[in-house]
């Protein structure tokens, strides 16, 4: 008699806590740079302070050129292993609740309020309710032609959401390429290429040369945090085919200071056709191209030293001894790990709110960008710990695992 027997499921790889720590950082760096933008001169935030100033986008861009680009490729790593383990109708489901769900109920619970505001604050004259303006951002259109942002409107946004938007698509896509996917040829290719770069320093830094293509030819949108939205398709790419085999690991570990270096400089080196062009990030003058050519290469260069570097340190760390009672450095990491998602969908709204109030006061911008920050920052994380976390049924509107 013949039994049934279960496919097994791929084992859990090993807990990343460096990767867990970058998300995290980048994602509580996004209060200060959202902050900063009350303040910088020619950007067109939500709140904008009476007085600006230039020297803040300056600073503003050596964030831009890696954080949301790291993100991609760390996502990218994550869905390797998730699509391994569920195989792909799993990892299409956790997708969509993980991802679906919080960013349909923030766009149409969380994203009208930093709208409502923006119209308060530029018109003094304004004085619509938020219930009242409420149809007025649910009034969409579709626009095919801006996959994946179809749903369009005069006053609807996906705001900050754009991240989430990006990264069901590009896992959504995933699938029916993997499934479609001759895989012994592909394993074979990735053998060759894996072991090529093992062999010869700097060959993993070879990718900096398509994303310096696409910024330079394709653009940049501000929109997307700088960087052309299908970047960061290939940036997720990188990541899942990084994942797949442990020498990539160690060659990003061994390339790691070089592309340090060179990511530096050629941010350093882009930064005088930005701060010259009339518009930068989409004018085709020799100017502008080059300029965005290099911010692609150092966008690639520093993604590939961030983890690099980090595992670096981890390597070099004493290892914990076996100890059956989680030390609280592992809890942390784990809280930091369930907590990106949800800090991430609560804390534009929370900036916005907070700098509406703020930027009506006579004092410097340092005191109201600090003032600005301490509040937004304790306001975001007082909200997950209160009011999303401690519940199943918002806990699941925010995407987290129970």
């Amino acid at each position: 008699m013949a039994t049934h027997v279960a496919p097994t499921q791929a084992p859990r790889p090993e807990r990343r806590p460096e990767l867990d720590a970058v998300r995290m950082l980048v994602v509580i760096g996004l209060v200060f740079f959202h902050s900063a933008l009350v303040f910088a001169a020619g950007d067109d935030f939500y709140v904008k302070n009476a007085e600006t100033t230039e020297v803040i986008m300056i600073i503003a861009g050596f964030g831009v050129v890696w954080a949301m680009p790291v993100l991609f490729l760390i996502s990218g790593l994550g869905a390797w292993h998730s699509l391994r383990r569920r195989g792909g109708r799993g990892f299409a489901g956790e997708r969509l609740l993980r991802l679906g769900v919080p960013l349909v109920f923030a766009t149409l619970a969380l994203n009208p309020l930093p709208q409502w505001l923006r119209l308060r604050s530029a018109d003094a004259g304004y004085h619509e309710s938020y219930l009242g303006f409420l149809p007025r951002f649910y009034d969409v259109r579709l626009e095919p032609q801006e996959f994946p942002f179809v749903v369009q409107g005069e006053h609807f946004e996906t705001g900050h959401l754009w991240f989430v938007v990006l990264l069901l698509t590009f896992s959504l896509m995933l699938v029916p390429f993997r499934r479609g996917l001759p895989r012994e040829r592909v394993r074979r290719i990735g053998d060759r290429v894996a072991e090529a770069t093992l062999g010869r320093r700097g060959l993993v830094l070879l990718p900096a040369l398509a994303f310096a293509a696409i910024c330079a030819f394709a653009g940049m949108e501000e929109d997307y945090a700088g960087w052309h939205r299908w970047s960061y398709l290939l940036f997720f790419v990188a990541g899942f085919t990084l994942a797949a085999d442990d020498r990539f690991r160690t060659v990003m570990r061994r390339d790691a200071g070089t592309a340090a270096w060179l990511g530096a400089l050629l941010f350093a080196a882009a930064g005088p056709g930005f701060a010259l062009a009339d518009a930068p990030f989409t004018e085709m003058t020799a100017l502008a191209v080059s300029s965005r050519a290099l911010f692609g290469a150092a966008g690639w260069c520093l993604v590939v030293a961030i983890p690099g570097l980090l595992d670096r340190r981890r390597l070099k760390s004493p290892p914990e001894a076996p100890n059956p009672t989680p030390t609280t450095r592992r809890r942390l990491y784990a809280y930091l790990a369930a907590a990106v998602l949800p800090l991430y969908i609560l804390h534009q709204p929370i900036v916005v709110a907070v700098a509406y109030f703020v930027t009506g006061w006579s004092a410097p911008i340092a005191v109201e960008y600090v003032v600005l920050v301490v509040i937004a920052l304790s306001l975001t994380l007082a909200a997950y710990e209160l009011l999303v976390r401690r519940t199943r049924a918002t806990r699941f509107l925010f995407g987290m695992r129970d």
